[in-house]
């Protein structure tokens, strides 16, 4: 072998070595690419998954009643300030709810209470039987029914009271009200879970008008965009959410799976849970 082929065999070989040293430094980044897009999709598979799940074990009150001595419409000629005085039947405002949900689910530490609704938006809580609200003027949806310390709603026909309020000297029906369809109210969950709280939240709703079952009308539970179908009007509890904020939207539909018209029959909240 010539000088001249001698250099040009060892300059060939350089190049190669060279070359195949960039690939392999190339190389290297996208594996620790591959090895942390692994990790991602390891620490994905990990992360809890929501679940909805009937809630059991309630002290149930079947003779407990919420009276409101008024007629079915409410008129009122003056928007402002307006009394409420209930009667509770069967059941003690202020006391702490029996059983071990009081210690799994968020719980009012001033005890039994009554949600009180207007056009289904968030409820107020109410310890005493008699209390004041403001009430604008026009034609207004009033729900309210007896809640257990730790919010559960006690569903029977007598724990609620329905009333339409008429208001003012010319109110309008901007909601299209059908007192007599079947109807969604929301009632949990509502506002901001702390700790312990935040492992599993009551799903709370009232259904009037109309029951559910499997082959008839349901609710749909929409949960940070997972859906969880509800054919029967229990309480439920969520588990596995995500710290931060999280939205809900429930639905109540018919047996074809649409929607049932009615203006409160769709709705979105949003709560937050904090460690």
């Amino acid at each position: 072998m010539n000088k001249h082929t001698h250099h040009l065999v060892i300059t060939t070989l350089l190049m190669f070595f060279t070359i195949t040293a960039c690939k392999q430094e190339k190389k290297a980044p996208n594996e620790e690419d591959s090895l942390n897009n692994n990790t991602k999709k390891e620490v994905e598979t990990v992360r809890p998954k929501i679940t909805l799940e009937k809630l059991e074990d309630s002290p149930t009150y079947v003779n407990a009643s919420l009276v409101l001595d008024t007629p079915e419409n409410i008129e009122v000629v003056k928007s402002g300030e307006m009394e409420f005085s209930f009667k509770v039947e069967n059941y003690e405002l202020g006391a702490q709810t029996k059983g071990p949900n009081a210690q799994k689910l968020a719980n009012s530490g001033k005890g039994q209470h009554i949600h009180f609704i207007l056009d289904n938006q968030p409820y107020s809580a109410h310890y005493e039987s008699s209390f004041k609200k403001e009430v604008p003027e026009g034609v207004h949806h009033l729900v309210a029914f007896l809640s257990r310390s730790f919010h559960e709603s006690v569903k029977n026909d007598n724990s609620v009271i329905v009333r339409k309020l008429i208001v003012g000297d010319d109110p309008k029906d901007t909601l299209g009200l059908d007192m007599k369809a079947p109807t969604l109210i929301y009632s949990r969950p509502k506002g901001e879970y702390v700790g312990k709280d935040t492992e599993q939240i009551l799903l709370d709703f009232f259904v009037l008008n109309t029951t559910l079952s499997e082959n008839g009308h349901k609710v749909r539970a929409t949960i940070n965009g997972e859906e969880f179908m509800i054919t029967e009007w229990a309480p439920q509890v969520i588990k596995g959410l995500p710290m931060g904020e999280i939205t809900i939207q429930l639905e109540l539909l018919d047996e074809t799976g649409a929607l049932i018209p009615g203006p409160f029959n769709k709705v979105t909240r949003t709560v937050v849970l904090k460690e």
